[in-house]
Formats: structure tokens, C-alpha cells, sequence
């Protein structure tokens, strides 16, 4: 062995053996402190049993979705809410006992006398078919159950299901799983969802807003992937929506909205290109399987926008293929071509369709580009106390604290925007100005408000987490983070509002939102008024009874008296109603007459002032007068309000004192103390004693007035015998034709029944045998 190379080696060891000696300016290695090792430890068993803990508090936030909304059912019993539930509970109990193509095929005679209604084609069906497959469901499993109670129950259980599905689209927005829990307990308690979802509200937005959500995320979803599969997937959940709720129109506006805002800014690709074209096919196609929506897909004005931007899609598309094929030019001068070509076609197809008829903008897109429209041509619709403009207060009852995180989201969003992003500030900012329109549209912009106050209230989550963890590491100069002695009352202030949000959300639903409308209940008594009179009329009256209300209420007699009604909250025959209207706010006499000519058996009013309630029909008074003013030019609001304003006290106009609404509800109050210290009659709602308390009625008779006097009956008497004859004279042609016209139009209406036919000026037609 060479010595040389053995010295070598030896030197070499020692080198690498001896220890350096410590440098003055090199910081000898901490050891970690013991809160330092406790953090690492946290966040090692946090990381291991995340999934498991999402999985936990995603479950806790379901099941409090559905207790918040089961408060009606403790304090009440399991019962149909409101007016429109009665419709949809009333349609399920048929499907469930006669059968889908039965329901498909059904013409309900006991609505709209005489005119009927065919069921089938005229509603969305998702809602009934949803319960209905529950219901058989749970039957085919061997758990018996009322249809009723599953009726009740829909609302709290897709509640839930609307939260699992918000915590979805927020995370495949984000990519944070944190952002979608945030969102998720948002949206199990956001007062505005509670509203149409407690127990008993058994109405079309409490699916309907989880189908919308869900819609959002499959279609995000294919945006994300590009696959044909996610796209199909999404059509047939937009397919859904479209069954349950006419509010499907707000998803196939904001999606085309998205992309086009995509195509401006350059975010466009073919992943988008591929999601929207198979689902504006396939979700068009499937929409036109609804009987109510049918062709309206193609020409109705709410689908126009989505027509457009597939062709506008398809047009890029197209230019994006011919640009490697063709030199710069000759590519310039295609788009300029292709770009008058296009503006030109949609402009003159516009015009075409809207001068031609072939489609035109509906009273509810009217209503929303212009919020007086409804008052100025539809009235029945800004009648509705849901379709009135929201107010601040509003605002900040059904949404709480989701207006303080929104636009920290929305700054969360923008910092690093994505295509995903995008479209969850363009689905706020759209929803935020529907929403101020009419309040009932505060339900499409909660869910917006949970995914961006979701993101926005994570955010700030995690950079205060984020601040005292770097200083517990040590590392808080590596970034700007917030200091230990503000990022601790951060978080408390945050988990302060959370708290407070979830208290307000529980207070307002026990309080304000579960009390159903046939049972009226406060913390000292409860008043069953309206069971008791629909109970009355079911157990009193033949069942072929006709039974003439205001249209509010058709819905509820129907469902719980089970009689024909006139009228009901459908509100598709704006002349029918208007007729009710006229015979409400004539005098007796004329009003007799129409109800005669309606074959009116009963009349039903709704009277608060001996009860204390304020919802009655003198309060609605004046939009029975403006809805029978635009069918029946006579009929003026002028007649009705004096120069004092809307009274019914003795400076009230003689037409108001003297129309049939006021005498049905006013009838033997004079005889009734409501108030200590006032005089008889006087009405606590109205501050006043009425103009008019001393008349009787000569063609109405009282047939029930409930407990509190909410719900009166009265039935509409025979004429008495050879009555109607006696009011003509012997010779029916004796009548000119000029001064005396309106009074032979008048009393002809008499011979209805005895089927006379007649003609001005001529001679009197034998009788029809």
C-alpha cells in the first residue's frame, strides 16, 4: 500500500471528524419550545382527521338546518302553511292517489266556476313528483306515512340538502374546503331561505333553491372538467329546476351573461365552450318536456339571451378554427365581415320577433328592467305584499351578517380571479338588483350572498390563523400578517357576529316565520278562525256549494273546505277577478246580480277589526277597486277615497259606505264592543267608528261568523217569488232605446234562468222550450 496515499486518506478523516469551531456571526439552532411543538401537533391530527371533521361538521350543519325550521311543528301541529302550499298539497294528495298520467290529465272543476282548470299543463310538477317519490319511497320500504306529513317535511329536509350542495359549489369555486362550510352554515339558517322552507311551508322555492344551487355547481363543475359527461349531468339537474320553479329563467340568463362577460375579458376556452353548448341544447330540449314551459323555451323573451350566445359562441369558435388557416389580412377582414354579419342578424331578428308577435317580453321581465311597470298594467301582481319594492330593513332582517363578508369575498374573488370567481361576483351583483325590485327575490340573492360571504368570512379566517401561527413559528417577518394582539380579537369579533347571526336567524324563524296563516297564535292565544269556518263550510254546504272570496284565499277553501271557489291565487284570468272585484265594491243591489249571474251560493269576507287582526279585506279594499277599474272603466278609486284619504268612517265616501264588501263586513258590528272605553263598533285596525253601522242586508244572509269574527259566511238568498217578473212590464218592447236602456240591460239579467232571449227595439222572443 502506497504511505503517500494512506497520509492522504488519515488527513482527510481528521478533517472531516474534527468539529468547526463556532462562527461568530453564524446563530447557533433553537431548539423548539414547547407551544411550538403542542401547535405542530394540532395541526398534524388536524390534517389527518380533516376529512373526517368535514364530513362531521358538514352533517351538524345539516341537521341544524333542519331544527331551525321545525318551531311551527312543536308549537302548532304538522300543518300546511300560507295559501299557495293548499295548491301544492292539494295537487301531491291527488298523485299520490290517482296516479302520475292521471295528474298529467286532470281538469279541476272545483276552481275557477265556471270556467275550470287543466292542472296539468298549467304548473310546474317537480315539486309534487318530489314528494311523491318520497312518499312511495318511504311506503315501498315499510315506514307508513301520511302524504301530509311528507308534504310538511320537504321544506327542513331540502333545507339540508341545500346546504351539502352550497358547501359543494363554494368549494369548487375556491378550492377551499373551509370557504364551503363557511357557506354551508350561511345557508342553513339565512333567514330569507328559512322563510319558504320551515316545516309546513310546503311551497315551490323550498326545493326549487336547492335545485338552483345545485344547477350552478354541475354546470361550474363542467366548466372546471370540460366533460361532455359533467355537461349532461348538468342539463338534466337545470332540467329539474325547470319542473320545480319558474324561477329556472334567473340560471339560463346568468350563465350566458358569464360567458359572454368570459369572451371580454379573455378568459374564454374551450372547457367553456364545451359546457355551454351541451348545456344550452340538452337543458333546452328538456325544458320543453315541462307542458307549462313547452315551446315558450324557443320564443319566450327569457330564453332569448341564451339562444344569442350560443350562436355567438359558435361564431368565435368558428373564427378562433379559421385564423391557422388564413393569413392576417384576409383574417382581419373576416372579422369585421363576420362582426356586421352577426350585429346585423340578432338586430333584425330582434326586431322581427318583437314587431311580429313571436315573442315578446313577459309582465314578469317587464316588472324586473322596470319596477313600476306592475303598478301601472297589471295590478293583480303589485297587489301581492311580496312583490313590493324591499326596503333597507329587509334587507338586513333576511340576510344578517352575509352583507358584511360579501364584499370581503368579493375582494377575495378579484385578488385572484378566476373563470369560477367570475361568475360568483356576476351572480351577486345580478341577484342584488333583482332582489331590490321585489322582495320576494331576496331568496335568489341569498344563496349568492352565503357562497361570496362564505369565501369572504374564510379569508379572514385564515389570515388571522395564519398571523399567529407564523409568530408562534417565528416567522412572522417572512410576510405582512397581523399582529398577535389584533388578530385574536379578529377572530373573537368573527366568531361574535357568527354567533349572532345564528341567534337571529333561530329568534326570527320561531317568532315570525312558523306561524302558519290558518292558525294566527301569539304567546297568550291562539285563534283557529279560518279551520273552523273551512270546517263549517265543508260540514254545512252541499258539496257542489260555490263559494265567492277574494282570490287569496281560493286556494285554502279549496284544499280545506272542499267547495268551488270563483276565484283563486293562480290569477291567470285577470277579468275574472276583476269581476269579483266589481261585485265586492258595488252596492247590494248590483252586486246581487252578479253574483247571480256567477251562480254564487255563499260569499266569504275576512273581517280583523273585532279580532285585532290587520290582514283583512278592508285593508285590501283598494286593490279590489284598482283591479276591477281596469276591466270595468266605472269602477274609478276616485269613488272610494274622499279628500281625506282611504276612510271608512263618516267622512268615508256614500259609494264606500254603501259597496257590499263594507256591509258584509261590517254587518251587526254595531251591536259589538271591541275596545274599552270606546264606543260600539269601533274598529282598533282603523282607529275609527264606521260611517255607516245602522243598515240590514236584503240579499245576503248571515250564514257563520267565526270565533273572533275573522271569517264570515254569508248566503246569497233566492229572489223571492215572481220577484224577477214584476220588475218588467207586460211588454218588453215598450223600452226605447235611448234614456231607459241601462235599466232594460239592468232587469233583463233576471230572465237569465228563464232563458229569454231578447233584442232592443224589437219584438219579445217566445220562451225556449
Amino acid at each position: 500500500m502506497n504511505p503517500s496515499k494512506t497520509a492522504k486518506v488519515s488527513e482527510t478523516e481528521n478533517t472531516q471528524t474534527e468539529p468547526k469551531p463556532d462562527l461568530p456571526e453564524e446563530k447557533s439552532i433553537k431548539e423548539p419550545s414547547s407551544l411550538t411543538k403542542i401547535g405542530q401537533a394540532v395541526q398534524n391530527t388536524a390534517q389527518n382527521w380533516s376529512p373526517a371533521l368535514r364530513v362531521l361538521i358538514l352533517l351538524c350543519i345539516s341537521l341544524m338546518a333542519i331544527l331551525v325550521r321545525v318551531f311551527s311543528v312543536l308549537r302548532y301541529e304538522s300543518i300546511i302553511h300560507e295559501f299557495d302550499p293548499w295548491f301544492n298539497y292539494r295537487t301531491t294528495r291527488y298523485l299520490v292517489q290517482e296516479g302520475p298520467y292521471s295528474l298529467w290529465n286532470w281538469f279541476d272543476h272545483e276552481s275557477w266556476y265556471p270556467l275550470g282548470r287543466s292542472v296539468g299543463p298549467t304548473l310546474y310538477p317537480g315539486l309534487m313528483g318530489t314528494a311523491g317519490l318520497m312518499y312511495w319511497g318511504l311506503k315501498a320500504i315499510g315506514f307508513p306515512v301520511d302524504i301530509r306529513n311528507v308534504c310538511v317535511f320537504t321544506g327542513p329536509i331540502f333545507a339540508a340538502f341545500a346546504a351539502i350542495v352550497t358547501y359543494l359549489m363554494t368549494k369548487e369555486i375556491t378550492r377551499k374546503s373551509e370557504s364551503g362550510l363557511f357557506a354551508a352554515l350561511f345557508i342553513s339558517v339565512v333567514p330569507s331561505y328559512i322563510s319558504r322552507s320551515v316545516a309546513g311551508s310546503y311551497d315551490n322555492e323550498a326545493v326549487a333553491i336547492f335545485a338552483l344551487i345545485w344547477s350552478f355547481h354541475t354546470f361550474l363543475k363542467a366548466c372546471n372538467s370540460g366533460s361532455i359527461l359533467s355537461a349532461c349531468w348538468a342539463s338534466i339537474v337545470y332540467f329539474y329546476m325547470v319542473s320545480t320553479w319558474g324561477g329556472y329563467a334567473f340560471i339560463i340568463n346568468i350563465i350566458p351573461i358569464f360567458v359572454v362577460f368570459l369572451l371580454l375579458v379573455g378568459k374564454f376556452d374551450v372547457k367553456i365552450y364545451v359546457a355551454y353548448s351541451i348545456f344550452y341544447v340538452l337543458g333546452t330540449l328538456f325544458a320543453m318536456q315541462i307542458q307549462f314551459v313547452a315551446f315558450q323555451a324557443l320564443s319566450s323573451s327569457e330564453h332569448l339571451a341564451s339562444h344569442c350566445v350560443f350562436f355567438l359562441i359558435q361564431a368565435y369558435m368558428l373564427i378562433q378554427w379559421a385564423r391557422k388557416l388564413i393569413s392576417k389580412s384576409s383574417f382581419n377582414m373576416l372579422i369585421k365581415f363576420a362582426f356586421i354579419f352577426t350585429v346585423g342578424i340578432l338586430v333584425f331578428g330582434f326586431i322581427y320577433l318583437t314587431m311580429s308577435g313571436k315573442t315578446k317580453w313577459s309582465g314578469r321581465s317587464m316588472t324586473l328592467l322596470d319596477p313600476t311597470y306592475a303598478k301601472k298594467h297589471n295590478p293583480i301582481v303589485s297587489s301581492v305584499s311580496e312583490h313590493q319594492a324591499t326596503t333597507w330593513t329587509k334587507y338586513f332582517s333576511n340576510l344578517h351578517i352575509t352583507w358584511i363578508f360579501t364584499p370581503v369575498g368579493i375582494f377575495y374573488c378579484f385578488k385572484k380571479p378566476t373563470p369560477l370567481k367570475i361568475f360568483a361576483v356576476i351572480y351577486v351583483i345580478l341577484a342584488a338588483y333583482f332582489s331590490s325590485v321585489m322582495i320576494r327575490l331576496l331568496l335568489v340573492l341569498a344563496p349568492a350572498m352565503c357562497v361570496v360571504g362564505g369565501i369572504g368570512a374564510s379569508a379572514t379566517v385564515r389570515f388571522f390563523v395564519k398571523s399567529m401561527r407564523g409568530q408562534l413559528k417565528g416567522k412572522y417577518a417572512e410576510k405582512r400578517r397581523a399582529p398577535f394582539e389584533i388578530a385574536i380579537p379578529a377572530l373573537i369579533l368573527v366568531g361574535y357576529l357568527i354567533t349572532t347571526f345564528i341567534s337571529h336567524s333561530i329568534q326570527t324563524s320561531a317568532d315570525t316565520m312558523s306561524s302558519p296563516s290558518v292558525v294566527l297564535g301569539s304567546r297568550r292565544r291562539i285563534i283557529d278562525d279560518y279551520r273552523e269556518a273551512y270546517y263549517w263550510l265543508r260540514r254545512n254546504t252541499k258539496p257542489d256549494a260555490r263559494i265567492m272570496s277574494w282570490w287569496d284565499y281560493g286556494y285554502q277553501i279549496a284544499g280545506l273546505g272542499n267547495r268551488t271557489v270563483i276565484v283563486d291565487n293562480n290569477t291567470w284570468n285577470n277579468s275574472h277577478i276583476a269581476t269579483v272585484g266589481l261585485a265586492m265594491s258595488s252596492n247590494e243591489e248590483y252586486a246581487y246580480e252578479i253574483c247571480e249571474f256567477l251562480h254564487v251560493d255563499y260569499v266569504l269576507v275576512i273581517f280583523g277589526a273585532h279580532a285585532w287582526y290587520s290582514s283583512d279585506d278592508i285593508g285590501k279594499f283598494l286593490w279590489m277597486v284598482r283591479i276591477a277599474g281596469g276591466v270595468y272603466p266605472h269602477i274609478k278609486e276616485s269613488s272610494y277615497v274622499g279628500n281625506g284619504g282611504y276612510q271608512i268612517s263618516s267622512s268615508g265616501t256614500q259609494t264606500m259606505l254603501n259597496c257590499l264588501l263594507y256591509k258584509l263586513c261590517y254587518y251587526r258590528f254595531g251591536e259589538v264592543s271591541v275596545v274599552h272605553n270606546e264606543p260600539r263598533g269601533y274598529d282598533p285596525m282603523r282607529k275609527t267608528v264606521p260611517g255607516n253601522l245602522d243598515f240590514e242586508l236584503r240579499r245576503f244572509q248571515e250564514a257563520f261568523s267565526s270565533n273572533s269574527w275573522i271569517v264570515r259566511i254569508y248566503r246569497v238568498l233566492p229572489r223571492k217569488n215572481r220577484e224577477s217578473i214584476k220588475m218588467l212590464p207586460r211588454k218588453l218592447d215598450s223600452y226605447p232605446a235611448s234614456d231607459k236602456l241601462e235599466t232594460f240591460k239592468n232587469n233583463s239579467m233576471a230572465f237569465v234562468n228563464f232563458k229569454y232571449e231578447q233584442k232592443i227595439g224589437g219584438k219579445r222572443q217566445e220562451p225556449a222550450k
